[in-house]
Formats: C-alpha cells, structure tokens, sequence
C-alpha cells in the first residue's frame, strides 16, 4: 500500500472561540496556511485538536470542512478513535463517505483493556474501515501502552499501514 504522504505530517490544533464552539473561520484560514507552508497532511481530531472535548457533530463538521477546505491538496487524515468500540467503529462508518485519506485511532482511554481488547478493539475497526487505519499508543494520555507484541498482531490485519507512538 502506497503512503499516505510524506513529509510533514501535522496534528492539527482546533480553533476555538470566545464561547467555546469551533472557530470554523479561523480553522479554514489554519488549513491553508498549512497548505502554503507546505504541509503534506494534517490529523483532524486528534489529541493536539482536542477531540475529547468536541461533540460529535463538532467533529463531524470540523472534518467535513477540512475536506472542503483541503480540496484534495494535502492529505486529510481524521481522528476516529473513542474508548468505546461501538462509538470508533459509528465514526469509521461514517467518515468513509468523506474524501480523507487515512483513520487515525487511538488506544481506548480511561478503560484500561488487557492487550487482547486492544486487539480486538482495533480488529473491529479494522474491519469497519475501509480507509488506512494508523494506530495510535499514546500511554500518558491513556494510562494503556499497547504492547510490541500487540502492534505486530495488529499489523497482520488488512488495512493496518502505520503505528503513531
């Protein structure tokens, strides 16, 4: 499977205003500043774009208008990942009608599962997806490490391009 870019790869911060909703005219302005700057791919709704606080609508518009903003220039890889294997998989689902270019899914936080619910966590959301999946152990922020081992099971299945540590 070919890259899903190379060069630089930027977890993008979300603006935010005054009241707390999403600045989505600053966000627009961020994306293509990105853009002429030469980023080769932003991550929407990651850790750095506070997805643990954004709604789900908030996160589905936020991504839907990096899509809009980005017009195919640069790769849009989304944050998909939830510490419930049902909520990660209803993003999958529906983050597969949009133009981005890989999932980024993150170790389920604040659960704690044994390496074997890793691997079947990420198993279902492999299977759910239909863009590149790149898995993501953060430990400091999740209070779970996924385990070598794990990250070589995981990498046997199909869609699995990428680890973020």
């Amino acid at each position: 499977m070919a890259a899903v870019a190379t060069g630089s790869l930027v977890a993008i911060v979300t603006p935010m205003s005054a009241d707390g909703t999403v600045d989505f005219s600053a966000w627009k302005g961020l994306i293509d500043w990105h853009i002429e700057s030469g980023t080769r791919a932003v991550v929407v709704g990651g850790t750095t774009g506070e997805s643990p606080t954004l709604s789900e609508s908030e996160l589905r518009e936020l991504t839907e208008r990096a899509c809009e903003a980005a017009s195919g220039r640069i790769a849009i890889i989304a944050g998909a990942g939830s510490s419930s294997t049902a909520v990660t998989v209803a993003r999958v689902q529906w983050l597969s009608g949009l133009p981005i270019d890989a999932l980024l899914v993150v170790t389920p936080a604040y659960n704690r599962p044994t390496q074997e619910g890793l691997y079947r966590h990420f198993a279902a959301v492999a299977e759910a997806a239909d863009k590149p999946l790149i898995l993501y152990n953060v430990p400091a922020r999740t209070a779970v490490d996924m385990l070598p081992e794990t990250t070589g099971r995981l990498a046997q299945l199909p869609g699995v391009v990428a680890i973020k540590e």
